[in-house]
């Protein structure tokens, strides 16, 4: 819900005002240790209390819980925002001389493309094309440092990705991860197609 209002520009009411129920966790973007809330009609919140406890749900003192929420809440914006941008850098390849793109067609490697226009939010879906890498080959080698990689780059990076599909790789920024890392990320997956093509 957060991600998708930063990215239409709008309040998280607008989007939620077409729903019968919303769930929004804490931890995730918004960076708080626990924590989620639920809304919707009062016989649906009534229902899920009396759930929540019959199932053992509860936590006694969470009023630290709920200030960390609270922060986060504050600072959904700009921090959303900035994975956001560091997600379409990533995309767009714009913190380097080369994109991503642009530095696989010119070693003629057909190994993966970004459609930007999917890009939106803190998502990125990298399209894995070609027999081989397999997308979760291709997550093995991001992951995995080599000797090799640290004496051409002088950097020993490790970049967790998750083969989302037969074809896909899913990458997700978050709030620990910064236009630095984004970088990192981004030559490591250039180094690895250079290598796959070779």
């Amino acid at each position: 819900l957060m991600n998708a209002a930063v990215a239409q520009g709008v309040e998280p009411a607008q989007i939620a005002q077409h729903c019968d129920s919303v769930s929004l966790c804490f931890s995730k973007g918004l960076g708080a240790p626990a924590g989620a809330v639920l809304a919707g009609c009062r016989e649906f919140v009534a229902e899920a209390w009396r759930v929540r406890k019959l199932l053992g749900g509860g936590m006694r003192q969470a009023g630290v819980l709920a200030a960390a929420a609270r922060l986060g809440l504050q600072q959904a914006e700009a921090t959303l925002r900035r994975d956001h941008d560091n997600a379409r850098s990533f995309a767009e390849g714009t913190s380097g001389p080369l994109s991503v793109l642009g530095c696989i067609h010119a070693l003629d490697s057909p190994l993966c493309s970004i459609n930007l226009a999917t890009v939106e939010t803190n998502i990125v879906m990298v399209n894995v094309q070609g027999a081989w890498p397999s997308p979760a080959e291709l997550c093995d080698r991001l992951r995995a440092v080599s000797e090799e990689e640290e004496a051409e780059t002088g950097q020993a990076v490790s970049v967790l990705l998750l083969p989302w599909s037969a074809r896909t790789v899913r990458a997700v920024w978050h709030r620990n991860v910064s236009a630095r890392d984004t970088e990192l990320a981004r030559r490591k997956l250039e180094f690895v197609a250079r290598k796959c093509q070779e």
